[in-house]
């Protein structure tokens, strides 16, 4: 049974440890940092890095948007070698460290090694919101040629569904496209996420060009009404832009598209063919929140451990929330030994 899922999973991404703390308002305010928001780091947010590590109580997690989701996904589905993973890590400790706990978790990962430090990315909590504010280094010098070479374009041949989250579309387009119109000749299902309110305002452009390719879209409610606004949709309604979002073009007529649009505790929507379902998400008390970093990826990376056994997508919503659910009660993108999803 298991032999059919091996390497059925792909994802491409920006590896990143997170250094995650609780923080105070007015440590966000000293960086000009917004809660819910995920950014890159300008020079004014280098030093917030080392005063984490120096003055407060760090974690260190292996992190990343997509390598978050593949790896719940792995967990989920409990068979060692079902998903694989490609980005890029420095050849420095943080590197040697995120290597241990992806492949701890069961992921075949195949990174890319540069001369640069391995990408990080601070993750402040305050009250369980986070704000993320990621530092790429190495992650941005993921190149083509990488995934061009045997061994790894292998990995793509083997997988049947591929996830890549919007954040690599700052760092290797070409990537991105070269596994996007491999999908469509092979008729494999290609999933993007539109991970943050920066992508779909100032990478427009690079997004445009993929989106054609998605048979699913992942995002969040923020997501969703930036990218409404910056294509003059004039409409907040998350029922609405899902629909919108579907009925873009597409490169191929093989699979229709589906729009999956969290909402934290709202209900999730979904639309395709022309219709949306909302899906009301487990309901948490407040003070078992511990922190929603990795929510968003865990929510996809549950989705998916249903979509590549081909279960329904109430199964596959269900088990996001599921997925979902047992990360925010935790730090950081973490989970128990097993998952008890039925």
């Amino acid at each position: 049974m298991s032999a059919n899922y091996e390497g059925v999973l792909l994802g491409m991404g920006n590896p990143l440890l997170d250094i995650s703390s609780v923080v105070d308002e007015a440590f966000l305010n000293k960086y000009d940092v917004k809660l819910n928001n995920a950014i890159l780091a300008e020079d004014k947010h280098k030093p917030m890095y080392d005063e984490l590590a120096s003055n407060y109580n760090v974690e260190y997690i292996a992190g990343g948007a997509t390598q978050n989701s593949i790896r719940v996904a792995q967990w989920m589905l409990q068979i060692p070698g079902a998903t694989s993973y490609m980005g890029c890590i420095g050849k420095d400790k943080f590197g040697e460290e995120m290597k241990k706990k992806s492949t701890a978790g069961g992921v075949n990962v195949h990174y890319y090694e540069v001369d640069e430090p391995t990408g990080t990315c601070a993750v402040c909590v305050v009250g369980g919101e986070r704000s993320l504010i990621a530092n790429l280094s190495a992650a941005n010098c993921y190149k083509s040629e990488h995934l061009k070479r045997p061994e790894n374009w292998a990995l793509v041949e083997k997988a049947k569904f591929i996830y890549i989250a919007g954040f690599f579309l700052t760092v290797s387009v070409d990537s991105i496209l070269l596994v996007a119109e491999h999908a469509v000749a092979k008729n494999k299902v290609f999933a993007m996420n539109l991970s943050a309110p920066f992508i779909c305002e100032f990478f427009r452009d690079a997004q445009e060009k993929t989106l054609p390719y998605c048979d699913y879209v992942f995002g969040n409610e923020t997501e969703a009404k930036i990218f409404s606004k910056v294509r003059g949709w004039e409409t907040e309604s998350i029922e609405e832009i899902a629909l919108k979002i579907s009925a873009l073009p597409k490169a191929s007529g093989t699979h229709k598209r589906v729009t999956v649009i969290t909402q934290g505790a709202d209900p999730t929507v979904v639309a395709e063919d022309g219709k949306v379902t909302t899906f009301p998400v487990i309901l948490l008390p407040k003070e078992k929140l511990i922190d929603t970093n990795g929510a968003g990826d865990s929510f996809v990376g549950g989705f998916l451990s249903q979509l590549v056994k081909e279960k329904s997508i109430a199964d596959c919503v269900k088990a996001g929330h599921y997925a979902a659910n047992v990360v925010i009660q935790r730090s950081g993108c973490t989970f128990p030994e097993k998952p008890d999803f039925e």
